[in-house]
C-alpha cells in the first residue's frame, strides 16, 4: 500500500472539494498503520439504463480507491431510485416502477464491471435495509432534521420562493441517501457537486447515530461534447460507454483541445506524472493536442471494447476523417435532432454551407457535395445520428456531428 501522502495525491486528482482534507489524510494514516481499508461508498440511481462517460467520473474515482487497496461500495439505489433525486428539478420527479428500476440495475452492473474489478467490488441494494423498516423508524429519520434545514438545498429553495410543490417524499430523498452511508459506516462518500447537500446530510446522520463522520469527495460534472452543458441524453451531448467503438472515438475526437484535458484528468488512466507532461507539452508546442486527443480516444475506446476494436475504430475514423489531404483544422457543426432524421439540405443550411434549403438542393444536383468521401446525388436523403464529413466544391469541409 502507498503512504497516506502518496494516496492522498492520487485521490485529489480532478477533485473539485474534499470535506475535510485533514480528516481524510488522517483517515489514511490509520487506515495505513492498521491495514484496515477505508469503506468508499458512491450511490447510483438506477433511473436510465445507459451509463455516459459523465457517470464513469465517480466510478474511476472509486476504481483509483480500489487500486489503493480501500474497500468499493457501489450502491444502486433501487429504493431510492423509486422516488427520484430531486437535485436540481424544478418540479417533482414522476416515480420509476420497481420493475424498470430493477431491469436498469442489472444494465448498471454489466457496464460498471468494465471499470471496476468484480472480485473486490462490494454491489448492494439500498432497499435491503430500508424495505425492512418500520413506519416508526422511518418517521424517527424525519424527526432528526427540521424543514427549515431542508430548505436551505438551493433547488428547494426556489421552488419553495416560486410557489411551487415539494412532495414530503422529496425531502426524505437526502434523509435516506444519508442513511446509506449511516448502515453501510462508509469512511468516504464521493458524489458531484450538484450532490453536496445530500452528501452533507450523510455526515449529519452518522453523526446523530454516534458514527465518524464520513469524509466528502465531490467531483465535477464533466460537460459533453458540445463543451457547453454537462453531459445527458437529455442534450444529446452524451458518450455512452456501451455505443459502437467507432461512435466512442469519433465524439472523442470532436471534443475541444481545453475539454480533452478535463477529459484526461477525470477519465485517463495515465500518471499524474504523464499528464503533466501532455498539459506542459501543450503549453510550449512540443506536442501536437491532435497526437493527444487521438491517445485519449483510443485509450477510452479500448477500455470498453478492446484493442482491435479500438484498432478498427482510429483506422476508420482516419479513413473518413484524415485520409485524403483534408486540412486539420475545419469547422464543426453539432445538431441535436428532435426526431429521428434531418433533411440533407437543411443540414447544409444549419452548418452555414448553404444559406438556404434551395442553395443546398442546387449544390447536390450540380454534384457538388460529398459526404464522407461519397458525392451525393439525392436530394431528399435524410441523414441519422452520426458523424459526418462534409464537403462542398474542391474547398469547403465542414465536420456535422447529428445526436
Amino acid at each position: 500500500m502507498l503512504t497516506p501522502h502518496k494516496q492522498l495525491e492520487i485521490i485529489k486528482r480532478g477533485v473539485t472539494e474534499v470535506i475535510f482534507e485533514k480528516e481524510l489524510l488522517a483517515k489514511l494514516e490509520k487506515s495505513f498503520k492498521s491495514k484496515i481499508p477505508l469503506k468508499i461508498k458512491a450511490g447510483f440511481d438506477p433511473t436510465a439504463p445507459d451509463i455516459h462517460l459523465g457517470h464513469t467520473v465517480l466510478i474511476e474515482k472509486l476504481r483509483q480507491f480500489q487500486e489503493l487497496g480501500h474497500e468499493v461500495i457501489f450502491l444502486i439505489g433501487d429504493f431510492t431510485g423509486m422516488i427520484g433525486d430531486p437535485t436540481g428539478r424544478s418540479e417533482t420527479r414522476k416515480p420509476l416502477t420497481k420493475e424498470d428500476v430493477l431491469k436498469n440495475a442489472e444494465t448498471y452492473k454489466e457496464q460498471v464491471f468494465k471499470i471496476l474489478n468484480p472480485e473486490k467490488t462490494i454491489v448492494c441494494f439500498n432497499s435491503q435495509w430500508f424495505e425492512n423498516m418500520t413506519a416508526l423508524e422511518i418517521v424517527r429519520l424525519g424527526a432528526l432534521e427540521t424543514v427549515a434545514r431542508m430548505l436551505e438545498r438551493d433547488d428547494f429553495k426556489k421552488r419553495f420562493t416560486n410557489q411551487q410543490p415539494i412532495s414530503i417524499l422529496e425531502f426524505y430523498y437526502p434523509l435516506f441517501q444519508g442513511y446509506d452511508s449511516v448502515h453501510l459506516k462508509a469512511d468516504v462518500e464521493l458524489g458531484g457537486t450538484d450532490q453536496r447537500f445530500n452528501l452533507l446530510m450523510g455526515r449529519s446522520l452518522q453523526k446523530a447515530f454516534g458514527q465518524e463522520e464520513q469524509i466528502i469527495i465531490m467531483l465535477p460534472l464533466l460537460e459533453g461534447i458540445d463543451g457547453v452543458h454537462k453531459m445527458s441524453k437529455s442534450y444529446g451531448n452524451y458518450i455512452g460507454i456501451s455505443e459502437a467503438p467507432k461512435d466512442i472515438y469519433g465524439k472523442l475526437m470532436s471534443i475541444s483541445d481545453e475539454l480533452m484535458l478535463k477529459y484526461y484528468e477525470l477519465l485517463s488512466h495515465i500518471s499524474n506524472e504523464e499528464l503533466a507532461q501532455i498539459k506542459s507539452g501543450i503549453r510550449d508546442g512540443s506536442i501536437h493536442p491532435k497526437k493527444v486527443k487521438e491517445n485519449l480516444a483510443f485509450e477510452i475506446t479500448e477500455r470498453y471494447w478492446g484493442h482491435e476494436n479500438a484498432i478498427q475504430a482510429k483506422a476508420e475514423f482516419d479513413r473518413i476523417f484524415t485520409a485524403g489531404g483534408l486540412p486539420d483544422e475545419m469547422p464543426e457543426f453539432i445538431i441535436t435532432l428532435e426526431n429521428e432524421t434531418l433533411w440533407i439540405a437543411q443540414a447544409l443550411k444549419d452548418s452555414g454551407i448553404c444559406q438556404s434549403t434551395s442553395e443546398a438542393q442546387r449544390l447536390i444536383k450540380q454534384g457538388g457535395l460529398t459526404i464522407n468521401n461519397t458525392k451525393i446525388t439525392e436530394t431528399n436523403l435524410k441523414l441519422s445520428r452520426g458523424d459526418y464529413l462534409l464537403k462542398a466544391g474542391k474547398r469547403r469541409f465542414v465536420r456535422l456531428i447529428i445526436r
